[in-house]
């Protein structure tokens, strides 16, 4: 027999002979067998050797990619939990994938350096008419082209239905066949790697899907009740014997990033990831997932309590992620851009000390009462670098959590939708958009989900009662405006219309031009500035003062959401130049190539003119007459 060769505990996996080697922890179940489907009618049974800890195996000579397979357990037919590929979805047979067999191109590449990064959020099937990894690829150019540089993915693990947000999936190791085959996921990666874009892919740790899963027939120790989970039962990590559990989970992030060349992952809602084991599942997880690649693995989490932890080395006590989604940021901008306080948006109020608090530390709530949950929120962020926060004014959740999906510039004037996007690309941190939001995309973005009928009643049911926490969903006559999840046409409404990339010109032109600033800048695109401070200016204004060793790269971004503000001077350190230097306007939200109403001088020898609605970045320039007015 031939020496057996594994990259992963479970799963099928091809052999140097063209053999097959398939294994499954099944503790459960008294008899496992492998069958093999030649054809619906004829069907080949293959018993599996037990192996200690409830794993089974068997090697099987002369089948390879493309095979379609089944475990039997106790004389019932189901798909494998660690299945790489489910070409019928979730209730079909699983298949053999050979990751072998892909043409790879990027051996070049290096990975996209933490000062260069601005991720962009996609959702593969609403983000082309086709909702295909090709269609996708298709379109990277253009947004590499705005000035993207990391692609951040919805998860694409196998779920039910015909169309869904992906959070709900059912096999994690099998991308699923709503949006092709594995090696064109694989090209979609390759593709992007050639125009400079990183690609990482979210992933969901904390639950199961309710419907196509298979994982409690082999065993029940996936899951435990010792946790509340508000998606379903918890995973186990660290109830009982949870080794080989860990084990399924551990290496997840490891064969995605390793088979798929992915540069990173993001974690879904880890608050619902518990584990009190010595090594937590999460630094578990992160160090299986830098053990892969030569260049950097780029970690993100999203996690609503805000615990620093996640952020904060191994060796510190820490989980060793990277970066931390930043919903503070995203309410306060909210409230200022469309003015109403409700929900989780009320402890928020839009203000500029807000702005600036967000600029300096990241998270505003470090462990203060948070009166929406009338309890603490949050921890300190002390000695965090800017970069451990990715800050947003769109995603997928904020977008959706609406009664209509509605994109944010439809909810303000497009002066300040300029001005909170170039807040939001040159303030300290990691900025992401959403997918169109680059072209100023009008096509909402709705929550979606095809489910069985019995499933997709208490779906409607359930997001329903999600949404009456808003006053204005709640009031007479919006309910039934709301979109029906498992209506086709609500996903189909959320496909982005791409005639507008090529009609929105001057939206495209100002996030480009923007993004060209903060990458160009050598101010503005250093990953490790922290020497920023800020002044607020009026009830609606506010500065940002960007320190630098050299004068000349000294920037004052000023941000006015209000109407024009005049003032002969501002009592104010940080508006002053540095010594023998002006002021020079550098930049402003309000050019006419963005659709602006221009920008008048802001500094003159009679004082200051901020323009209502704009964003306007300031440098530093040798004084020529020695009276600190600005030329422009």
């Amino acid at each position: 027999m031939s020496r057996v060769a594994r990259r992963l505990p479970v799963g099928a996996e091809l052999q140097a002979d063209g053999s097959t080697h398939f294994r499954v922890w099944a503790p459960d179940p008294r008899e496992v067998a492998l069958v093999l489907e030649q054809s619906p009618e004829a069907r080949r049974v293959i018993p599996m050797t037990p192996e200690r800890d409830g794993y089974h195996t068997v090697l099987v000579p002369g089948i390879g990619d493309g095979e379609r397979y089944w475990f039997r357990l106790d004389g019932e037919l189901a798909a494998d939990p660690a299945s790489r590929y489910q070409p019928d979805g979730p209730f079909g047979p699983s298949q053999v994938v050979d990751p072998g067999r892909f043409a790879w191109h990027d051996r070049p590449w290096v990975g996209v350096p933490p000062e260069r990064r601005v991720i962009y959020e996609m959702h593969v099937g609403t983000f082309t008419p086709e909702g295909t990894w090709r269609a996708a690829a298709e379109k990277l150019p253009g947004v590499a082209g705005i000035g993207i540089t990391v692609i951040e993915v919805m998860p694409v693990s196998e779920f039910p239905g015909r169309f869904g947000w992906g959070y709900d999936g059912v096999f994690p190791y099998a991308p699923t066949r709503l949006y092709g085959t594995p090696d064109d996921f694989r090209g979609f990666v390759d593709a992007a790697h050639a125009l400079g874009l990183a690609v990482i892919l979210d992933v969901v740790y904390n639950h199961l899907g309710p419907d196509g899963c298979v994982f409690r027939r082999f065993a029940e120790r996936y899951f435990t009740d010792r946790y509340d989970n508000e998606w379903g039962d918890a995973l186990n990590f660290d109830v009982g014997d949870a080794a080989p559990a860990r084990e399924y989970w551990t290496w997840n992030g490891a064969y995605w990033i390793d088979e798929f060349h992915l540069d990173g992952l993001r974690l879904d809602a880890t608050q619902s990831i518990h584990d009190r084991s010595e090594e937590h599942i999460l630094a578990a997880i992160a160090t299986r997932a830098r053990s892969t690649r030569t260049q950097a693995v780029y970690l993100v989490a999203e996690n609503e309590p805000q615990e620093v932890r996640l952020v904060l080395p191994i060796e510190r006590g820490g989980y060793g992620l990277d970066a931390l989604w930043n919903d503070d940021f995203h309410h306060s901008a909210i409230v200022a851009l469309a003015g109403r306080r409700e929900a989780y948006y009320s402890d928020h109020r839009g203000s500029p000390q807000e702005f600036i608090s967000a600029a300096k530390y990241g998270y505003l709530f470090q462990g203060q009462r948070y009166a929406w949950q009338k309890q603490p929120r949050g921890t300190p962020t002390r000695g965090l670098p800017p970069g451990a926060f990715v800050n947003f004014i769109e995603n997928h959740d904020q977008v959706a959590n609406s009664a209509d999906g509605v994109r944010v510039r439809s909810l303000t004037s497009p002066g300040c939708y300029r001005a909170m996007t170039a807040l939001l690309v040159l303030m300290p941190g990691t900025p992401m958009l959403f997918q169109g939001q680059e072209f100023g995309a009008t096509t909402p973005f709705l929550y979606f989900a095809d489910h069985n009928p019995e499933l997709a009643a208490a779906v409607r049911k359930g997001r329903a009662e999600f949404l009456l926490q808003f006053p204005s969903i709640a009031a007479p006559g919006m309910v039934s405006r709301l979109a029906v999840p498992d209506d086709e046409q609500t996903f189909v409404r959320s496909k982005l219309d791409w005639t507008e990339f090529d009609r929105h010109i001057e939206w495209r032109r100002f996030h480009a031009d923007l993004l060209a600033l903060r990458r160009d800048d050598r101010t503005f695109c250093s990953s490790a500035r922290g020497d920023v401070d800020g002044a607020v200016l009026s009830a609606e204004a506010f500065s940002l003062r960007y320190f630098n060793d050299r004068p000349e790269d000294e920037r004052l971004l000023i941000i006015n959401f209000g109407i024009d503000l005049e003032a002969v001077s501002f009592a104010e350190p940080l508006m002053a130049p540095p010594a023998d230097r002006i002021w020079v306007a550098h930049w402003s939200s309000e050019a006419p190539q963005y659709g602006g109403r221009g920008t008048p001088a802001v500094i003159d020898a009679t004082g200051w003119r901020i323009p209502g609605r704009t964003a306007i970045v300031l440098r530093a320039e040798k004084a020529d007459d020695g009276d600190g007015t600005a030329q422009d």
